[in-house]
């Protein structure tokens, strides 16, 4: 359950577009909790996302989401098995689902409300919406701080880019992403809670450097000897 709340926060932070590559780095952190008769300590980590020319890499330490518009594909990358899944766009992610994942991503409920306050996050100021996704048996409440006071069309990288980034990382159908539209500008900041048949797990999720830089070699490719995957499997959403 853990890693739904890692791979939020990377659908979530995935919204920069520009013709050159773009760095944006991040810290994350999980608190502590325990659910179902297991303890996970807190965690500490850090993130990646690289935007290039209708290409897009969310690179974490477990697990990086390529979005490939010039291949038509989503490749989502295990590094820990050492596994990827080829994903055709426009991406019907109930296609690559086990059968009961698919019907709980037909059941999800994303409600995006702009809360009218604003906030500012290091060099942005932000303005805050409440998140909440109703997955039926978890249910996900975000407060979100987004800015429009950045060099690059973030309205274009949802539409192309990062809509598709969350469909695979969030497990959401078209009606769920187009909630998200409701956010006006890139998300630099999100705090995340979790409940799961009544156990609380936290996180958050904070944007600390934007850049302009040359992508380093194999950024938005599968690396060499990865065994493909035609499905996610049970292991895949078990994986801590």
């Amino acid at each position: 359950m853990k890693k739904v709340l890692s791979l939020l926060l990377i659908a979530l932070f995935a919204g920069v577009f520009a013709n050159a590559d773009t760095l944006i780095r991040q810290t994350l952190h999980n608190d502590a909790f325990t659910a179902m008769g297991q303890t996970q300590p807190a965690k500490d980590d850090n993130q990646e996302i690289w935007i290039g020319q209708d290409q897009m890499a969310t690179v974490a330490k477990e697990m990086t989401v390529v979005v490939d518009a010039t291949r038509n594909v989503v490749d989502m990358i295990n590094h820990t098995r050492k596994t990827y899944l080829e994903m055709a766009l426009p991406l019907d992610m109930s296609k690559y689902l086990p059968p009961q994942f698919a019907q709980m991503m037909g059941a999800t409920k994303v409600t995006v409300t702009p809360t009218g306050t604003t906030q500012q996050v290091g060099q942005w100021k932000c303005d805050g919406y409440d998140i909440l996704i109703d997955m039926g048996m978890m249910k996900m409440k975000m407060a979100v701080w987004a800015t429009t006071d950045v060099p690059f069309d973030w309205a274009q990288v949802h539409e192309k880019l990062s809509s598709q980034a969350m469909k695979a990382s969030m497990r959401l159908n078209d009606v769920a992403v187009a909630e998200f539209k409701k956010i006006k500008g890139f998300q630099v900041k999100a705090d995340v809670s979790m409940d799961i048949m009544g156990s609380e797990m936290k996180a958050s999720s904070t944007v600390t450097e934007i850049t302009t830089k040359p992508a380093p070699p194999g950024t938005y490719a599968v690396p060499a000897g990865y065994t493909k995957q035609e499905k996610l499997t049970m292991e895949d959403f078990m994986r801590r």
